[in-house]
């Protein structure tokens, strides 16, 4: 096992490799607008998972996973020749939902403030339905005898 920092600052080089290859060196016409948005390394930095994600549609983000599978091996022998460990680490990508999930829950929050907003406006023209205190209250003429 390895230092927990040791593998962070490994698993952020990777990120850093990682995206200058996909921006400078890979030059697949399948590959669209990708963007690497982390990458996490086993504790004995053996396999490391790049997530991305991909500006697009779902036959554009099914064909950049394509490419990044076909580039593989470029990216990982250009990876073990920058970090100069002893054991490159094998590379997985994987589809990163974070955004899209983002994006979902942004669009729940707006439905969400349109309905509070057109709460507030039906309350705003609403009378109570029984009198406007519920509470009872002794009658002014009567003496308090406890």
């Amino acid at each position: 096992m390895v230092d927990a920092a040791r593998a962070r600052k490994l698993a952020d080089r990777i990120q850093q490799i990682v995206a200058e290859m996909l921006e400078r060196r890979i030059k697949d016409p399948r590959l669209g607008f990708v963007t690497v948005t982390d990458t996490r390394i086993t504790p004995d930095l053996r396999e490391a998972t790049v997530f991305y994600t991909v500006f697009g549609s779902e036959a554009e983000r099914a064909d950049s996973a394509s490419a990044l599978e076909s580039a593989k091996g470029i990216i990982r022998s250009e990876v073990g020749r920058q970090t100069g460990v002893r054991f490159t680490p094998t590379l997985t990508f994987k589809h990163d939902p974070l955004p899209d999930t983002a994006r979902q829950l942004d669009d729940l929050i707006v439905a969400a403030r349109a309905r509070d907003a057109e709460v507030a406006r039906r309350a705003a023209d609403a009378s109570y339905a029984g009198d406007a205190d519920p509470y009872r209250k002794p009658d002014e003429g009567e003496d308090d005898e406890a």
